[in-house]
């Protein structure tokens, strides 16, 4: 006798019934760029379809982005100066506390959450208080905790420090409680490596370091066991969400928190991953749409319940077309 599995991949409907991991728009988290000024919509080059937006004009995307059922949007700032300890961010006037504010007055349905780091405020473009050459971490601890608090204040829904510092989630839940902001979340960027992938980011976000690199704090990609102990840490220090960053080149990684976690488990699909894509579409190598839907559906499969990417608006759209 031979078992023939091809009977459950004869049609398209046999499929689809059969189909064991599924996205949805509700999976989808939307990176936005903001910076100072009106009426702004900067083109991201190394990022074709991204912008870098103004307050006015951000609030035309989430609207954009809330109407193909996008439930929630992470924010990265531009700030017009930096300094040392990147003191502008936690700035009650602030570019992304604006923006939060903004967000919220206008859209309060939509789930605000703000990225907490200081690369972007920085002169030197590091993720934390510099002590020689290299960052301090019990230094930053407490900037961080600040920036938090200021983003808690102004309403946003979840914190995500990415900065990689050790203990920053107890310090930033501490300090939220203390200022009466229990009911703010943390979604941590629990294990994220010092990966090749991040560039398209730091033109977007101007975060690039001035010298040197971040594998003193970010982890080495060989890590597997690393990675678990790291989440594990942020798990017992309160984090509401655990996240691994990137994640089509550590889909093993994602399984592994995945098992061990109880609360949900968000991936970062991160700007070298879409640019990749993005490149070999405009080529003509590769249809770049099925790229980006397999590229969702094995970072889903693979374990995470939310999934931080580019593609959301473009997948979003795509998914209700075909629903």
């Amino acid at each position: 006798m031979i078992i023939r599995p091809r009977r459950l991949r004869r049609t398209s409907a046999i499929r689809s019934m059969v189909r064991e991991t599924s996205i949805t728009a509700n999976d989808l988290i939307s990176p936005l760029f903001v910076k100072h000024g009106k009426a702004v919509k900067d083109p991201i080059k190394s990022m074709p379809g991204h912008y870098q937006f103004s307050v006015d004009t951000l609030l035309k995307e989430v609207e954009s982005e809330r109407e193909l059922g996008i439930p929630a949007i992470i924010l990265f700032g531009l700030p017009e100066t930096k300094d040392e300890t990147g003191s502008i961010s936690w700035s009650d006037d602030g570019i992304v506390q604006r923006a939060i504010s903004a967000v919220k007055d206008r859209f309060p349905d939509m789930v605000v959450m703000t990225d907490v780091c200081l690369c972007e405020y920085t002169s030197h473009g590091h993720c934390g208080v510099l002590k020689g050459s290299g960052v301090d971490n019990d230094a930053t601890l407490e900037l961080l905790a600040r920036q938090s608090v200021s983003h808690a204040r102004c309403g946003a829904d979840f914190v995500a420090p990415s900065d990689m510092m050790d203990g920053r989630v107890a310090a930033i839940r501490n300090a939220l409680d203390s200022e009466g902001f229990e009911q703010t979340g943390i979604l941590s960027y629990a294990v994220k490596y010092a990966s090749a992938f991040y560039g398209p980011f730091r033109e977007a976000a101007d975060s690039t370091p001035q010298f040197g690199d971040r594998c003193g704090y970010q982890m080495d990609p060989a890590n597997r066991r690393e990675a678990v102990k790291e989440a594990g840490l942020d798990l017992d220090e309160g984090a509401d969400i655990i996240m691994v960053k990137p994640a089509l080149p550590y889909l093993d990684i994602i399984r592994e928190v995945r098992d061990i976690s109880l609360v949900p488990v968000a991936a970062y699909n991160v700007s070298g991953e879409y640019a990749m894509i993005k490149a070999a579409e405009k080529n003509g190598w590769i249809d770049g749409t099925k790229a980006m839907m397999e590229s969702l559906i094995s970072i889903k499969r693979a374990g995470a319940d939310l999934i931080l990417t580019y593609f959301s608006s473009e997948a979003a759209a795509l998914l209700r077309d075909l629903a």
